[in-house]
């Protein structure tokens, strides 16, 4: 199993116990967001690749959203992310964010490499803005669902969280066994969103584990035979082997 997006920087136990944990569980590759810090671990530990790239969040900070284009060029780099536009915390002014969330559909164009989405009460912007992407689309944590036939019209990926198996997230659920079977990935978001059992501590790639159950079951589907699914997807749009 993949878990195609954590945050091992922002994790409070070392990288390395963490993949360890995750191995034990089932779990034999992660995917890290960040930027040098992200391919620092990447190159270190043969179980993690990278994502490289600004935050919405960082936006108003970025003074040249090129500076992360070297970071690209590590054979550990899979994506450019996360990016994207957040309006719910608002951290960074909204033309900031835009500026940004450009310039870095622009790199990832340049690179051909996928870009990894993040948006939050922002889909209008998102999906307009994403018109210019010529390269695979990632939308982490989904929560459009409101557009979920619309990014399978795109051929989007739609990565799902922990917050999936929260009791409340009926329509999360919905939207799961909507995405087509191609275009399905599933995540921790570590340190964040840890899933139903374990709500309320901080999460872990190894319970990536805990998400496939429930995306199985909203699916109709075993749990095996989605794992492999979501392996097959990682690997097509990652390019991993």
């Amino acid at each position: 199993m993949i878990d195609t997006h954590a945050h091992l920087d922002a994790c409070a136990e070392p990288a390395g116990r963490l993949v360890a944990a995750a191995r034990e569980a089932g779990v034999s590759r992660i995917l890290t967001i960040g930027r040098e810090q992200a391919v620092e671990l990447a190159g270190s530990l043969p179980e993690v690749w990278a994502v490289a790239g600004w935050h919405p969040h960082e936006a108003g900070e970025v003074s040249d959203a090129t500076a992360i284009e070297p970071l690209l060029d590590h054979p550990r780099v899979v994506a450019v992310g996360e990016c994207g536009l957040d309006y719910y915390r608002g951290h960074a002014p909204r033309d900031a964010q835009l500026d940004v969330f450009r310039a870095q559909i622009g790199i990832a164009n340049r690179a051909g490499l996928p870009l990894v989405i993040h948006t939050r009460e922002a889909d209008e912007d998102t999906f307009r803005e994403l018109e210019a992407a010529q390269v695979p689309v990632v939308l982490h944590c989904f929560s459009s669902v409101g557009r979920v036939e619309e990014a399978g019209r795109r051929g989007y990926y739609c990565s799902f969280a922990g917050n999936v198996t929260y009791p409340a997230a009926v329509d999360l659920r919905a939207a799961a066994a909507a995405v087509p079977g191609d275009r399905i990935l599933a995540e921790t978001d570590s340190p964040y969103l840890a899933p139903v059992p374990l709500r309320g501590r901080p999460n872990q790639p190894a319970n990536v584990m805990h998400t496939l159950r429930v995306l199985a079951d909203a699916r109709g589907v075993d749990p095996a035979e989605l794992e492999a699914q979501i392996e097959r997807n990682a690997a097509a749009v990652f390019g991993l082997t």
